[in-house]
């Protein structure tokens, strides 16, 4: 469709009266009265008993209708105005009263709700008048006129009356509804900062795909070409090496031949321990999986426990993959213990891994132990880092992710 004809459409669409704008106009008006009689209950209550132990608790459940309030007139504005807002992200849901309460408290999505229905009171007024009550007013005026016995003057200043009213109607209520409109997309859907972090979250989504992606194919083109190469090189010198055997002695080139074959071998060896380094073939069959393989060749003995019902997304099993490494390899190089245990499980939406050990403890994030650099791989995707470790010991581990990145 060519930008000419959007044009027109949109501007035919500003000069057209939805069928629902009556119908919004006439229902709006005792909903608004219903919420701002709510919002202004929750506020009193609240304020008036803030100061008791029941204060708090009830302004947070208050504060929570008040979002589905505004889901509510949301959906009432897509269906009767065609506004389609955003939808906020849902609240959290975090476990204990306190936490419920502090973060009901904090929710800018329902004071913003709380707001809105403060202010549409004075605007559905507004709609009521230009809408229902002028226009109505207008008709009564020309049916008084044919059927009472007014005045020429009087009926023609109340027919010419009407007739403007009525001839501006549409665009007194296009007017109002365009500032409904703008009322619920400022204060029902997300806010910029909102917007900008949802922006955020999806380039960031789309990075470590993409991220995982290029590594993967890397590692395939490294696996099937680049190795594929050196295997068939040192092939061809063992096959030389075999042949210069079977001569008479050579000296230098045979000596050249078997360096040769030897550094082709390191090459191989070095290449794969790189490969599996950018993405170990083991989480093609999922972190649960890999965890055995992983911890079989740590240091010292490690037990494994793993309860996962659902699999992790591929960016955050190898992000844990590999901090679970660096932790292992720091109990084995730094702690000096002789056992370790790991415990990987999904606990609702989040995985939550715990690495602990029997050694000295003192370890500190920062000081060197690399642990500053898994928080901030962790950070990286929403996780988040836990230590204890007292300086007697044992030094314990946990790690927090999201399933979803």
């Amino acid at each position: 469709m060519t930008a000419p004809r959007l044009a027109d459409e949109a501007r035919g669409g500003r000069r057209k009266v939805r069928p629902g704008s009556i119908a919004f106009a006439v229902c709006g008006l005792p909903l608004s009265l219903l919420g701002m009689a709510y919002a202004l209950a929750v506020l009193y209550a609240g304020g008036l008993l803030s100061l008791t132990v029941i204060g708090l608790p009830v302004l947070a459940t208050g504060l929570l209708g008040a979002r589905q309030l505004g889901r509510g007139h949301a959906w009432l504005m897509r269906t009767l105005l065609g506004e389609t807002i955003v939808p906020p992200a849902p609240p959290e849901a975090p476990p204990g009263a306190f936490r419920w309460i502090r973060s009901n408290l904090s929710d800018v999505t329902a004071w913003r709700s709380v707001l809105y229905l403060v202010l549409r009171l004075p605007v559905d007024l507004l709609a009521f008048v230009v809408t229902i009550a002028l226009p109505a007013l207008a008709v009564w005026s020309i049916v008084w006129t044919v059927i009472g016995d007014p005045e020429l003057w009087l009926a023609v200043t109340a027919v010419v009356g009407a007739l403007i009213v009525l001839a501006f109607t549409p665009v007194t209520a296009r007017t109002v509804m365009r500032v409904h409109r703008l009322l619920g997309r400022k204060l029902l859907g997300p806010s910029t900062s909102q917007v900008r972090v949802r922006t955020l979250e999806r380039a960031r989504t789309v990075a470590f795909t993409a991220g995982t992606r290029d590594l993967r194919q890397v590692e395939r083109d490294l696996h099937d070409g680049t190795q594929a190469q050196l295997v068939a090189l040192a092939m061809t010198l063992s096959l030389a090496a075999d042949t210069l055997d079977g001569d008479e002695p050579t000296g230098r080139t045979g000596a050249l031949v078997a360096r040769a074959r030897t550094q082709t071998d390191a090459a191989i060896a070095e290449l794969r321990r790189l490969i599996d380094g950018m993405s170990p073939a083991v989480l093609d069959r999922g972190l649960a999986e890999a965890l055995p393989q992983l911890t079989g060749q740590a240091g010292v003995p490690v037990a494994l426990r793993v309860e996962m019902s659902q699999r992790p997304d591929p960016v955050i099993e190898r992000v844990a993959y590999f901090c679970v490494a660096e932790l292992l390899t720091n109990v084995s190089k730094h702690s000096r213990a002789t056992k370790a245990s790991v415990d990987a499980r999904v606990v609702g939406k989040v995985l939550r891994i715990q690495v602990q050990d029997d050694g000295r403890g003192g370890a500190r994030i920062g000081a060197g132990s690399g642990l500053s650099g898994l928080r901030e791989r962790l950070t990286a995707v929403d996780g988040t880092l836990g230590l204890h470790s007292p300086p007697e010991g044992p030094t314990t581990v946990a790690l927090e992710m999201p399933l979803r990145i």
